[in-house]
């Protein structure tokens, strides 16, 4: 995968980013969005692809993004496909962090330290260069206005910013109530966003946390070697160990 093109989660979090304070709305569902955005930018890569609710690895080969690639290996690691909705309400250390870390890396924000009271330390982190915000936001704001069905990679992004609620964020107050409807409308064009962006949903609803009383309904059958139900086991992505990861980041 080349670097030229900037990859969902980049682009979530991106958006997510105030400019005035340095900090991230929605921080926990965010992190919610962002494991989920790797599955999008996985299956655009031709990596993963949808086996109902769950998600195959259908080509083990690395992306060239090592975030990226670590979820792509924990994926193949389990064998079976996985569902969705048990992939993203794992334990997600650090990942918000981690994508932080990596556009100040790239340059696209820069860390600003600072204090809580004037005692906790605190890290913000201001974009330096609002064009590729703009960019992204134009591209939402597009779809949102003309309704022409916009591109695989546009609706996943809008499927994900609604699915965080990002809505009241980039479109608030009542005034914003007619846009934050269109953003809810616009994740039937995109199947894999659609999929990811309601599984981050049920994660939030605590559906993941339901067992499943009929893992293979009647007249379904569970496919030779793969189990009928799978247990929602916790899967680690990547350690973090930044001491920025410590500093109060929000």
């Amino acid at each position: 995968m080349g670097r030229s093109r900037r990859t969902i989660p980049e682009e979530l979090l991106l958006l997510a980013l105030d400019p005035t304070t340095g900090t991230t709305a929605q921080p926990q569902s965010l992190d919610l969005g962002l494991a989920g955005a790797q599955l999008v930018e996985l299956a655009l890569a031709g990596r993963i692809a949808p086996d109902g609710d769950r998600i195959a690895v259908v080509s083990p080969r690395p992306t060239g993004d090592p975030t990226l690639d670590c979820a792509l290996e924990l994926l193949r690691r389990r064998g079976a496909p996985v569902r969705a909705v048990h992939w993203i309400g794992g334990p997600r250390l650090g990942l918000r962090q981690t994508y932080l870390s990596h556009l100040e890396r790239c340059g696209m924000v820069h860390a600003v330290a600072g204090q809580m009271c004037g005692v906790l330390p605190t890290t913000r982190y201001q974009a330096t260069d609002t064009a590729i915000s703009r960019e992204i936001r134009a591209r939402l704001d597009s779809a949102i206005r003309t309704g022409v069905p916009p591109d695989p990679r546009t609706a996943a992004l809008a499927a994900l910013a609604h699915a965080v609620g990002l809505g009241k964020h980039l479109y608030p107050g009542n005034e914003g109530r007619s846009s934050r409807s269109r953003l809810r409308d616009l994740i039937r064009h995109d199947p894999m966003g659609g999929l990811v962006a309601h599984a981050v949903m049920d994660v939030q609803n605590g559906a993941a946390a339901q067992p499943r009383r009929n893992p293979a309904p009647v007249g379904r059958q569970a496919a030779p070697g793969r189990p009928a139900a799978e247990p929602a086991r916790s899967v680690p992505v990547q350690p973090h160990h930044s001491p920025m990861a410590r500093a109060g980041v929000h």
